[in-house]
């Protein structure tokens, strides 16, 4: 099952940028609607503990240190594509006025856990350090991501409440993967978007030593501890088969005195942007006000 889960990894990742489209009829900023041509992000290269690591930096034209947004994406661990979030980047550059950095974190089967999750943390305490030397205000941070990047984002916030480094004032958490340890989710249809058998290889590429999968870093929703974490943003999709450990840590969270702000989008699956523009416009404002009030 290694060899094959790692080979296919290797598939996805070569096939990244034909596949990872659903972005593509998301932009609500740029030429096709407001006559504007996109600048490209800037490219940083930010040490970690394992070795630097690429960002795009996207920033709001006009606005001296703008707070940032440090954003992971998604691909089951295995697919390397910032890229497929820049729709998202644009728009809360446009509509939260924040910088986003886009990291380009390693994945597998090249790299195994904790590399990326390492590097999500890195990244953040760098620009916090740092981030003014950039022009960019290190002192008011968010973080946030899709599916696996839902998982290095509150991972993020974990680490740096242990490790007692700058923790960040917001987490955004979408249809995020908070449960690598097990195989056994169900969903309300019979064929979901991200299946058992998707499920398996992700686990077997990435997270290859299973007995390291329900540490609270590599599965946040197996933490026994969610006191002392930042405000949250936990979006969850009705038919996504991780929906349930989205609502648990969302509750959970709840429970622990953080303040949270959680919304199940009805009717969709784990692409939970897809199918309705207006419906998606509205989940993107929503992201983007509470990430401008927190940052504010």
């Amino acid at each position: 099952m290694g060899l094959f889960s790692d080979a296919t990894a290797l598939m996805v990742q070569a096939g990244a940028k034909r596949s990872a489209r659903y972005g593509d009829a998301l932009y609500f900023t740029g030429p096709e609607f407001d006559g504007r041509e996109f600048d490209e992000p800037e490219s940083w290269r930010i040490p970690t503990r394992h070795h630097a690591v690429r960002c795009d930096v996207y920033r709001p034209p006009g606005v001296a240190r703008p707070p940032i947004y440090v954003h992971f994406h998604g691909g089951a661990f295995m697919m390397r594509f910032p890229r497929m979030d820049d729709f998202f980047a644009r728009f809360m550059v446009e509509e939260a006025q924040v910088a986003v950095v886009n990291v380009d974190y390693d994945v597998a089967p090249q790299h195994r856990y904790p590399i990326a999750h390492h590097q999500a943390h890195d990244v953040v305490r760098w620009l916090t350090q740092h981030a003014g030397d950039g022009d960019l205000d290190g002192s008011r941070i968010a973080v946030g991501g899709f599916s696996a990047g839902g998982n290095l984002a509150a991972s993020v916030c974990l680490q740096a409440r242990d490790e007692a480094t700058p923790m960040p004032k917001l987490q955004v958490l979408g249809v995020p993967s908070l449960d690598v340890s097990t195989f056994d989710k169900t969903s309300t249809v019979s064929d979901p978007m991200i299946g058992p058998a998707a499920l398996r290889i992700a686990r077997t590429t990435y997270f290859k030593d299973e007995s390291r999968r329900a540490e609270p870093y590599a599965s946040p929703g197996l933490s026994d501890d969610l006191h002392g974490l930042p405000p949250a943003v936990v979006l969850t999709a009705e038919w996504d088969l991780l929906r349930a450990e989205g609502d648990d840590y969302a509750e959970r969270l709840t429970a622990s005195g953080v303040d949270v702000l959680h919304r199940v989008v009805p009717g969709r699956d784990h692409y939970f942007l897809d199918g309705d523009r207006a419906r998606a416009r509205t989940l993107l404002d929503l992201i983007a006000r509470e990430t401008a009030r927190r940052l504010a």
